[in-house]
């Protein structure tokens, strides 16, 4: 079991948290037809879009009340009510996601008596679902956030479907903020391979993950439809990716009395193996594992073989958010690397499970102090200069990666992403002849 300690710096210095709202935002993003809506000042939401914008190098549809000095002294209603009605005329959007920021949480506006007021006033808005996630900057950093978000997301009234039937083909997954858009259409691929039909929330793989459409879109072009969240009762089973999520699926669970079972990683051979167990019992009375994933198996277990000699023994540093620093460490642990230090964002249930001594809440500094005589340094792009100074190379995960391609496809997940993780590292160590 891990010691968890704080830093008592009283600034941060080069940060390696994101901000909540900028989680939420995210998982926003993994709905089809959005727009997510800062309650806050320009300022809050620009900074969001243009990390967003160059981690995913796409068009990314974020919107603002634009909060100024008088409007917030004298209360945001008018705001957010012309924020809204601009948006329905504009974007036409199928929903919108609304979060607040420190500024509003500060001024403790009361939202949801804001949006009753609101929909009195503009009957027009019933068929709109407005999602709204508490996100206030100060508490906690990204996967809150979006953990907040996907939990709003699941307890939203979306209306009545056709039916209640549970279907027995229909599983729900709650996909973590450790996930990117192509770790989500692995999982999507493996859940279908089975004879399943994932219900995936949220679901990045059809928004953020580098496509060229016809038109300029101001809203979502992909993710969890509107139609889809309708049949969140017919689900048989939820599925949760990452720990962040089980009070969303403890929600579901006592909405609709879904079970559920949370995997809190996906990456290495005993992680892959329960999940793929778990979508076998659910498929079939006589489980049955489809012959593409027994080939993959193999092919890890022969990567596993190839790899461990140029990775046991090495000494890393990781600085992650706590849902993927637990998936990443584990899949090092189990190569026989040394989790040298482990810096977080945020006091996380998980992070008591880590394969380490220590785990330090702190920034990119911290991990400076720490890191020396570490063979491999893995975080965000933001740790590049850390990295230089110390002369260790950077394997970039995480948010935000601005200098490198193709985050919206890598999959790091299943067999086939765990493969290549550990090549990437394999590749590294080889390059620098270790």
């Amino acid at each position: 079991m891990a010691t968890i300690t704080r830093s008592k710096k009283p600034v941060a210095v080069n940060p390696l948290k994101q901000s909540p709202p900028l989680g939420a935002a995210l998982a926003f993003l993994g709905l089809k037809g959005i727009v997510p809506l800062f309650h806050g000042s320009q300022g809050c939401t620009a900074f969001a879009k243009v990390l967003l914008v160059r981690h995913f190098r796409e068009a990314i549809p974020l919107a603002t009340t634009a909060m100024t000095e008088v409007s917030t002294v004298l209360g945001g209603e008018d705001n957010i009510e012309q924020a809204i009605l601009t948006l329905v005329e504009k974007a036409q959007p199928q929903l919108l996601g609304l979060l607040t920021t420190g500024l509003m949480e500060t001024r403790g506006d009361d939202m949801h008596g804001i949006l009753k007021s609101i929909r009195q006033r503009h009957p027009e808005l019933d068929g709109l679902p407005i999602i709204f996630a508490s996100t206030p900057d100060y508490k906690g950093a990204l996967q809150e956030g979006y953990a907040a978000a996907v939990q709003a997301i699941v307890t939203t009234d979306y209306g009545t479907p056709e039916t209640t039937e549970v279907d027995p083909k229909q599983v729900t997954i709650l996909a973590g903020s450790l996930l990117g858009p192509g770790d989500v259409a692995e999982i999507k691929e493996i859940v279908a391979a089975f004879g399943l039909t994932p219900l995936m929330i949220p679901d990045l793989s059809e928004s953020v993950d580098g496509h060229l459409d016809d038109d300029y879109n101001s809203i979502t072009p992909g993710g969890t439809s509107l139609q889809e969240l309708q049949q969140l009762a017919r689900s048989r089973f939820t599925i949760v990716m990452g720990e962040s999520l089980r009070p969303s699926a403890i929600a579901l669970q006592e909405k609709f009395g879904t079970e559920f079972a949370v995997f809190p990683n996906l990456a290495g051979l005993s992680a892959v193996d329960a999940f793929l167990w778990q979508l076998a019992q659910l498929a079939s009375p006589t489980p049955q594992i489809p012959a593409k994933y027994q080939r993959q198996r193999r092919q890890l277990q022969d990567a596993i073989l190839d790899t461990h000699f140029y990775l046991g023994g090495k000494k890393v540093a990781v600085a992650l958010e706590p849902d993927l620093l637990y998936q990443t460490a584990t899949m090092l642990q189990q190569m026989g690397i040394e989790i040298q230090s482990a810096i977080t964002t945020y006091k996380s249930p998980i992070l008591k499970e880590l394969p380490c001594e220590n785990v330090l809440i702190g920034d990119l500094e911290d991990l400076e102090d720490v890191a020396t005589g570490a063979d491999l340094i893995i975080t965000n792009s933001q740790g590049k200069r850390l990295a230089d100074k110390l002369h260790i190379p950077l394997y970039r995960m995480g948010y935000p990666i601005y200098d490198r391609l193709g985050n919206g496809s890598r999959c790091l997940v299943g067999y086939r992403g765990t493969m290549q993780f550990l090549f990437d590292l394999g590749n590294i160590f080889i390059e620098l002849g270790h």
